[in-house]
């Protein structure tokens, strides 16, 4: 009877959860954990309301939703508050293009707002958006996979709207409101569209516990915007706790573009830099963004700011350290770069973007066009992403060896700090090996203590006699190198070596192989032999001398 039929045919699943993210508008962040800071609550819904039934496929959608399709439940805090955004998104849209000024709350700032109450196992998402209709409620949340987003961003198109409205509105798959029934008992969803005018704030109330049924009815004193109450389930109360509530959003929010309130307190106030161009982003923004990303207070050693078309449309933004925690002893870190997609975090330290040798880089990498999985989660298309990161690392490779050839002093220093991840690299990156050892740096027999030299650098100081081959001795220091017996033979002959003070370097070297086409050698398995005027054997005159030494004293008695 008051049923919303919203999958008559069976839908694929992918299609069927890109359709529902906005109209259902999820968020705007009221903060409090105290009760005693909780304000009553001023909706009020009028009678019983109309009792709906899902369709049958649609409430089998929702199970897997809400027990299958995320690996992670805090996910379903971003996704509320990413349809928050694009709530306010449209609101905006609305103002710039027609106008609401005369509409209830028009002078309430476009934000969001969380609240909790732990003692409650209540958590309280509130926008100031553009709020819903009953039909938005019946289309956008009485179907799974029917987005309000996608299909206003398809006006956008078809009437040739703002690009920047289209770039900002982040939901597709309309499925993300559904996630929060990993964790609630059961949801109330308070909106009122912007369009309203009734003076006493008439809206609506959409409650369900996600069992295959939900309740609309009107409700009074409901503001413009939408408001989601979550009585959260006894084994998800971590989701009303404050602390937990601004560690999720920080992680996974941090860069929406309307401010995100937790208790008052705006949480997402680092810019996200990599939507800007290079030329009006300043030493200072890069440094506040860095040490958010890198969770550090010093500043980045080296920024590269970067911004493709191909395979797909990226825009990143790395950042290299001063140092890193691996030569503390505290194990392997975490790769650095996290993937992003208009904005929001869609995997956080992504071991996919970068190979893993670059695991020191810090930094984001965002695109408007990756194909996601529904759940959001991570890429659908693994060979674009495989491309996507030989892009990226190969874009990284050269930036180090221009900044190496720039300030040769600066990259001696960096060097130093992180030659083993470009040894591992060796070892590991075939597909980037030529590159990398590029990149490497050695002190030689034939430069001072201290100044170090690259393979291209000792190969054009190669001497025309020496052939196909690159020296290298693996020792403890220079002094040990310097008085070894294997270099005799090449201090006479004038041929330069290269000084390897780590264990792993001559397993560096062996994996290499070659390098632009030499072979790479070591020391003390070279077959080089000296001539007797290189080894010094004695003339004819110098032989006789000696002869007659040893027969006189004092050795005569002996010979």
């Amino acid at each position: 009877r008051g049923s919303a039929r919203c999958l008559s045919d069976k839908p694929d699943l992918d299609k069927v959860v890109a359709d529902m993210l906005d109209k259902k508008g999820a968020g705007d962040i009221a903060a409090a954990e105290d009760p005693a800071k909780q304000e009553p609550a001023p909706e009020t819904v009028e009678g019983d309301g109309e009792s709906h039934r899902f369709e049958a496929e649609t409430k089998q959608l929702l199970e897997i939703v809400a027990k299958s399709l995320y690996t992670d439940k805090e996910v379903f805090v971003r996704e509320l508050i990413s349809n928050a955004s694009d709530a306010l998104e449209k609101r905006r849209h609305l103002q710039l293009t027609s106008g609401d000024a005369s509409a209830a709350d028009a002078d309430k700032p476009l934000e969001v707002k969380v609240s909790c109450d732990t003692p409650k196992r209540l958590l309280v998402i509130q926008d100031t958006g553009v709020g819903m209709k009953k039909e938005d409620l019946v289309e956008n949340l009485g179907c799974i996979a029917r987005s309000g987003s996608k299909a206003f961003l398809q006006e956008l198109s078809d009437s040739g709207g703002q690009a920047d409205a289209a770039t900002s509105i982040i939901g597709r798959f309309g499925v993300g409101f559904y996630s929060v029934f990993m964790v609630a008992d059961s949801v109330r969803v308070f909106t009122r569209h912007v369009d309203s005018t009734d003076p006493e704030g008439e809206g609506y109330c959409w409650s369900s516990t996600g069992d295959g049924s939900y309740t609309l009815a009107k409700a009074k004193g409901v503001s413009t915007g939408t408001k989601i109450e979550i009585t959260l389930k006894e084994g998800s109360t971590e989701f009303a706790s404050k602390y937990n509530l601004e560690r999720i959003i920080r992680k996974h929010s941090s860069f929406v573009t309307f401010p995100v309130l937790l208790d008052g307190e705006r949480l997402n106030t680092v810019e996200p830099l990599w939507t800007k161009s290079k030329s009006s982003v300043t030493a200072e923004e890069h440094e506040q963004l860095y040490q958010h990303l890198a969770a550090a207070y010093d500043s980045p050693r080296y920024t590269l700011h970067f911004e493709t078309d191909a395979p797909i449309a990226i825009r990143s933004v790395f950042y290299v350290p001063q140092t890193h925690r691996e030569k503390m002893g505290m194990g392997q870190q975490e790769p650095g770069v996290s993937l992003y997609s208009r904005k929001v975090m869609i995997q956080h330290k992504s071991p996919d973007i970068l190979p893993p040798w670059m695991r020191f880089v810090v930094g984001v990498v965002d695109s408007e066009d990756i194909p996601l999985n529904i759940s959001r989660e991570s890429m659908q298309d693994s060979a674009l992403l495989r491309r996507m990161s030989t892009v990226l690392a190969s874009r990284l490779l050269k930036f180090l060896r221009e900044e190496g050839k720039k300030d040769p002093d600066a990259y001696r220093a960096f060097y130093n700090e992180f030659s083993k991840f470009f040894k591992e690299g060796v070892c590991t990156d075939y597909a980037n090996q030529r590159e990398i050892m590029k990149l490497l740096r050695f002190e030689t027999s034939a430069l001072g203590d201290a100044e170090l030299s690259s393979l291209d650098d000792y190969v054009a100081r190669m001497k025309p006699d020496q052939g196909d081959k690159i020296y290298y001795l693996v020792t403890s220091n220079r002094a040990a190198a310097e008085a070894s017996a294997y270099m005799e033979v090449f201090k006479k002959q004038r041929t330069e070596v290269l000084y390897c003070y780590q264990e792993i370097d001559d397993f560096v070297m062996q994996n290499a192989g070659t390098y632009e086409g030499k072979v790479l050698v070591s020391a003390a398995a070279a077959d080089l032999t000296l001539d007797e005027a290189q080894a010094g054997a004695l003339g004819a005159a110098e032989a006789e001398a000696l002869a007659k030494w040893m027969v006189g004293a004092p050795l005569k008695d002996r010979v």
